[in-house]
């Protein structure tokens, strides 16, 4: 007979692996934000602990565990110790009703905290784990106010969640105020769609961040999407904030999602901070890139762009020192010629038409539907998609990465889609062949990589790519010499970048 393994999962690390837009957080994510604390922290019988996006409780139910061994010596009997704790040191806010019953059964051992199985007892069902019901605030635009949900979408009736989370929507927080929180921690719902289908969600995370810090904490964690390092999707504003923001004592940050939250996959990777309210100075940042991870103290806000990689810090500085002029400059913005994405053209050529290049390949299109771009039709145009390959910055099975997608020249008299912009346009035919062949260097596309978090391109994300000499064409080599890239240096970018083939990822 074989031998009987005994097997006794964490029920929250199977939670973790389940794929939603609020990802529940695995406890060893959990334990490793609570890490970078001090740990004297948890040795404060006074200090106050807030989780204002409760899921799966796990925040709460591990600093609990970090308090009951830190409090030992003030609070030697052990009930009484569990009862001081839950009654007057942990606080959480749930997203849902269900939530906050799955986080009071993590916390207090019962989804109601005055039955017979909690551990502690509180006179009310909720303990101090609460759900309110809030309704959105809607605004003229059919938007709320506070969130900007679609009131077409989101103004629900009673047995449907709103997703009117009460943290962000809570115009008045004197009551969370009074209590003074030492530590806001949590792993806020990331985005909600606004314009039905076929749209791009609206970031929302960034929210709660803003929210917890008017509560005046003297530490704060949360752990979101890396997206807001490049900004866009009204992320700028937020974007600028946190990056000029010396309170920021870390970050660590996942270049893939799954590496985090095994199963989930969110673009452009997740990261959490710890930001310190008596901190100032310079941030101790952690990348980890699949099995690679590195740390480096870093000013945040030296670029306009966050460069992630701690790697790729010293080759974007030799090359700004050398170059000033991006290449992105000359780029045109997305939609070129007022075409949108789904536009397919016609079969039959004519006098009054333009080939057009779709998504879905070559056709013809009245001139007439041209309502921009009239600058580059009548030159040799380098197009590149606006949409990533394999994600950027996910490598594939080889472990290299693309990049870009697509790349194509487009002669005179031909115009593009949505899917695409112009990258340069040229009145030589060679020196359109010569800026392709620029763009599809591995130098190149390592240094567009540094700007994406997300599956997205635009001109923006060109900003670290120097301009060149488009007379002559340009290999790896000569780039590599021209800008004194040392041998480790390249190596990196030969170590990431694979060779551009202009085929598929497969």
């Amino acid at each position: 007979m074989s031998e009987r393994i005994n097997h006794n999962p964490d029920v929250l690390s199977c939670l973790a692996n389940l794929s939603s837009d609020e990802v529940f957080t695995p406890p060893e994510v959990a334990n490793a934000m609570l890490d970078m604390l001090p740990q004297e922290l948890f040795r404060d019988p006074e200090a106050k602990f807030l989780d204002p996006a409760c899921k799966s409780g796990i925040f709460l139910r591990e600093i609990a565990k970090r308090l009951l061994e830190g409090l030992k010596d003030s609070i030697p009997d052990h009930q009484e110790r569990i009862d001081h704790i839950f009654h007057k040191q942990l606080y959480g806010i749930a997203i849902t009703e269900l939530t906050s019953l799955l986080a009071r059964r993590s916390l207090y051992c019962s989804k109601y905290a005055n039955s017979i199985y909690s551990v502690t007892s509180f006179e009310e069902t909720t303990g101090n784990i609460r759900f309110k019901r809030v309704e959105h605030t809607w605004g003229g635009d059919g938007k709320c106010k506070f969130c900007g949900a679609s009131r077409e979408q989101f103004d629900r009736g009673d047995k449907l969640e709103t997703h009117a989370y009460e943290f962000i929507h809570n115009r008045n927080i004197k009551e969370l105020e009074k209590v003074k929180f030492d530590l806001i921690i949590g792993n806020p719902p990331y985005q909600l769609d606004t314009d039905g289908a076929g749209k791009q969600a609206k970031p929302i995370y960034h929210l709660f961040v803003n929210q917890a810090k008017k509560l005046h904490p003297k530490y704060l964690s949360m752990i979101t999407p890396s997206r807001w390092f490049t900004g866009g999707m009204g992320l700028d504003k937020y974007r600028n904030e946190m990056l000029s923001d010396k309170r920021i004592r870390q970050i660590v940050d996942y270049s893939m999602s799954t590496d985090c939250f095994p199963g989930v996959d969110i673009a452009g990777g997740v990261s959490f901070f710890l930001w310190d309210r008596d901190y100032k100075g310079n941030c101790l940042f952690t990348y980890k890139d699949g099995q690679t991870s590195t740390t480096l103290e870093r000013t945040l806000d030296e670029y306009n762009v966050f460069v992630r990689d701690n790697r790729a810090i010293r080759i974007v500085q030799k090359i700004q020192a050398k170059t000033k002029e991006s290449v992105g400059t000359n780029m045109s913005s997305l939609g070129p010629f007022g075409l949108g994405t789904a536009e397919r053209g016609e079969i039959e050529p004519g006098a009054n038409k333009y080939i057009l290049l779709s998504s879905a390949g070559r056709s013809f299109i009245n001139k007439t539907k041209i309502t921009s771009g009239q600058q580059y039709i009548n030159k040799w145009k380098v197009i590149i998609g606006k949409a990533t390959s394999a994600g950027a910055a996910t490598a594939g099975k080889d472990g290299l990465r693309k990049v870009i997608a697509t790349l194509d020249i487009l002669e005179p008299g031909a115009v593009c889609t949505f899917s695409y912009f112009v990258g340069g346009s040229f009145q030589i035919k060679q020196e359109a062949e010569n800026f392709k062949s620029y763009i599809s260097t591995k130098f190149a596309r390592f240094l567009l990589l540094q700007c994406l978090a997300s599956i997205n391109i635009n001109k923006e994300r060109f900003r670290f790519v120097p301009n060149q000499d488009y007379s002559k064409s340009w290999s790896d080599e000569e780039l590599f010499q021209k800008y004194n890239l040392s041998e480790d240096e390249v190596n990196l970018i030969e170590s990431m970048i694979k060779p551009y083939d202009g085929g598929s990822d497969e």
